[in-house]
């Protein structure tokens, strides 16, 4: 998704954009994760003004591109002891909390938002601002988009084996692709040209586990949150959250797997439900029952009813900056030539607004 934005803004300022995928089609990150717009949980300052600044390119690129399945749902973390709500009264104090577009409702005001969550919890953190896509078609209706512009190329199985001269690349295929800037969006690829180009590259790869459900029946009017992401999301950080890691342990699975639990309702009504997270090389090739069966309860206790049939599971690895306070990674590799990579879980999110910062910084 970072890759096709940048060919978006290139194509929006006027130029000409020759995209090219390794994959027959995108395969990575921005295929397998929820779709979130998540502005509820990035740290302050300039991770969420990127954030923010994203969450308004979506919006109007939805206008544009009505399959992306842009919507405006907020989401809700819903808290159960009160070591969470003193994590969620917290997060009202900051001083952008109106920005996030925070508001602590009562467990009825929540139902109100959100029929479908009739579980158990004594209150929930609304977060407005907060939106998704549908991360599987996304890029498709992107690139359809662009193609009607009659200034974007897509070549598809092709890898980027080296750097030729300025602004220029050549593929596996042979063909030499000159331009006036190459942009190298290569989400969790860090191995081949770009350990050739940056040896040092301050970027790490992370795994997690995901899963979908049949149609849920009914709809999920928001994305939904655990506490859990409390203690992973730098929005939370505070004495009460300090209070809440000494005070309140985590499930040992949970805390074994650095897992929380989002929710996302997708186009067709199923249920886009994660995540764990893995730093520790080399990733398994395959996944674990034992966090599946963890987050379905949790996601199960929120709903108060069973969850439609697993349809799929998978595994899915991003790039992230090893200092993670940093929203991506974007550094000149050659003359004419970017490396823009390692934003972490805010790809998605972000993706619009990183590639709009990089088309400024180049003078696009």
């Amino acid at each position: 998704m970072v890759g096709t934005m940048h060919a978006w803004q290139a194509v929006e300022r006027g130029h000409e954009v020759v995209q090219i995928e390794r994959e027959a089609e995108a395969r990575g990150a921005s295929l397998r994760n929820f779709g979130q717009i998540w502005v509820s949980g990035r740290a302050g300052g300039e991770e969420l003004e990127t954030a923010l600044r994203a969450r308004e390119l979506w919006e109007r690129i939805g206008a544009e591109v009505p399959g992306l399945g842009f919507r405006a749902n907020g989401s809700l973390t819903p808290v159960r002891t009160p070591r969470e709500l003193a994590v969620a009264e917290a997060a009202l104090a900051r001083p952008d909390a109106a920005a996030r577009g925070y508001e602590l409702v009562t467990a009825a005001e929540a139902r109100e938002i959100n029929p479908a969550l009739r579980g158990a919890f004594e209150a929930a953190l609304w977060c407005e601002r907060d939106a998704a896509v549908e991360p599987r078609t996304a890029q498709l209706h992107l690139r359809e988009a662009l193609r009607a512009s009659g200034r974007y190329t897509f070549l598809a199985g092709r890898e980027v084996r080296e750097v030729v001269g300025r602004a220029a690349v050549r593929d596996d295929h042979g063909d030499v692709h000159r331009a006036d800037a190459v942009v190298l969006a290569t989400g969790a690829w860090l191995s081949g040209l770009v350990r050739e180009l940056v040896p040092d590259l301050p970027v790490r790869r992370v795994r997690l586990q995901m899963m979908q459900t049949d149609p849920l029946g009914e709809r999920l009017t928001t994305s939904v949150a655990d506490a859990d992401s409390f203690r992973y999301y730098p929005a939370y950080r505070s004495p009460a959250l300090d209070d809440l890691n000494a005070g309140q342990v985590q499930a040992p699975i949970a805390a074994a797997h650095r897992m929380q639990l989002l929710m996302v309702q997708r186009r067709d009504g199923g249920l886009t439900i994660g995540d764990t997270h893995e730093y520790e090389h080399p990733f398994a090739f395959d996944t674990l029952e034992d966090p599946y069966e963890h987050v379905a309860a949790v996601a199960e206790s929120f709903l108060g009813r069973p969850l439609p049939r697993i349809r799929h599971r998978w595994a899915g690895v991003y790039a992230q900056c090893t200092d993670t306070t940093r929203v991506v990674h974007r550094q000149q590799v050659a003359d004419g030539v970017w490396l823009v990579t390692g934003p972490g879980g805010r790809g998605m999110t972000c993706s619009p607004a990183i590639a709009e910062t990089t088309a400024n910084e180049l003078g696009w």
